[in-house]
């Protein structure tokens, strides 16, 4: 069966939306960067904490977590930032 969207592996990233983890305080480069990116494609990568097993039992009854999916949690001021970057649908 295939899906509607697939993410495409080869896709490189473009740009970062938004401010860098370290302008905004959100890291001390010793333990990862929440950081969200645009890739050439279009597509968003986002890095953040797997918070997959903690959250996928007390998902809302319309969102689904595919077993080749996990669910990342970012800090709000990294979206906050981003939201210049990112185009009105």
């Amino acid at each position: 069966m295939s899906r509607a969207w697939e993410a495409d592996p080869s896709a490189l990233f473009l740009r970062r939306l938004g401010k860098s983890p370290q302008e905004l305080g959100v890291t001390e480069n010793k333990d990862g960067c929440p950081d969200i990116w645009e890739l050439d494609n279009g597509d968003i990568a986002v890095i953040g904490r797997d918070l997959t097993d903690v959250y996928g039992p007390s998902l809302p009854a319309d969102a689904t977590i595919a077993h080749d999916e996990r669910l990342v949690v970012i800090p709000g001021s990294i979206l906050r930032a981003a939201k210049a970057d990112i185009a009105d649908a």
